[in-house]
């Protein structure tokens, strides 16, 4: 039986800061699998057959990184998950799909085969004269951006409409990138908040009027809390960077049904400069959303939920 799905709580109450949030894992923790699994590898498979050129990108030059990628995974996956994927020499067994690859010599290319493999999204950086450069990713789970428009691009450029980031961390970020030593893992959080639980999001959304028919009555079923856990790694081949994306989404209902999270998530909305507001695109619900959020709330002292 897979696991439930992990809760990833990224918010808190206080000042708004914008930080890196690293923590360090253990590296085979590369990857998560769960109750979604079956679910979300039909959807990528789609994805990489219907939708390739939006969901997979490969720069020249980069293919030794892709493979060992690959490698990578068929060395952690056996452990990580003994009861699920068995390694036999070149081969990799996959129990939970019913089907093996060769890691050695894949019939699809390195990358895609990862893709294939586990939930994750990946991308690869190496390091550019401007900073960390997106040479490949497989990337099924946009949380609105298109790889088109940020592969061969320096990270710098990728996180360009974020805002608060040049300021702040771009040059945090790439000295991080260089600093990272290989067999080691850092994981971080980030959330939104979405009208759409729909996990391939690669454009964003433009409109910010009030959508009317979010309520505060109805906001725990149509509003969603879009979590990525991130996590950065060295592969100490190729020199370059492999930055894992597991994308998860909950029904607000899930998450506020706890009166002190949902408090928590009241504040943390609260604190958010009008900027990130505006880029997290929270003026079309965030009144019916905050509203929902304190109703629940107001029990967080006895602990008891008022869903």
């Amino acid at each position: 039986m897979l696991p439930p799905q992990t809760v990833h709580i990224a918010f808190e109450a206080g000042p708004y800061r914008m930080q890196m949030g690293l923590l360090a894992q253990d590296p085979l923790d590369l990857v998560e699998i769960d109750e979604h699994y079956p679910a979300e590898m039909a959807e990528r498979r789609l994805l990489l057959a219907e939708r390739r050129d939006e969901v997979f990108a490969v720069e020249p030059g980069s293919d030794a990184a892709c493979a060992e990628v690959l490698a990578r995974l068929a060395d952690v996956l056996p452990v990580r998950f003994p009861d699920w994927f068995v390694r036999d020499g070149a081969m990799l067994h996959n129990r939970l799909l019913d089907e093996a690859w060769n890691v050695a010599a894949p019939d699809l290319h390195p990358l895609e085969v990862a893709a294939r493999l586990v939930q994750e999204d990946f991308c690869l950086l190496r390091p550019g004269p401007d900073g960390p450069v997106l040479v490949a990713a497989a990337l099924c789970f946009p949380s609105r951006w298109r790889l088109g428009d940020k592969i061969g691009r320096p990270l710098a450029d990728v996180h360009g409409p974020v805002p608060i980031y040049p300021e702040r961390l771009a040059k945090p970020v790439d000295r991080l990138m260089d600093r990272l030593v290989p067999g080691k893992l850092v994981q971080r959080i980030n959330w939104s908040m979405l009208d759409d639980p729909t996990l391939f999001q690669p454009v964003r959304k433009t409109e910010l009027e009030a959508d009317a028919t979010i309520t505060p009555q109805n906001a725990g079923e149509r509003l969603y809390l879009r979590t990525e856990r991130q996590t950065l790694s060295a592969l100490p081949g190729s020199g370059a960077v492999l930055f894992g994306i597991h994308v998860h989404v909950y029904p607000l209902a899930r998450i506020a049904a706890l009166p002190a999270l949902a408090a928590q998530l009241a504040d943390a909305v609260r604190a958010l400069p009008p900027e990130i507001r505006h880029y997290k695109r929270l003026e079309g619900f965030e009144a019916a959303l905050l509203a929902y959020l304190d109703l629940r709330g107001k029990n967080v002292e006895s602990g008891r939920s008022v869903a």
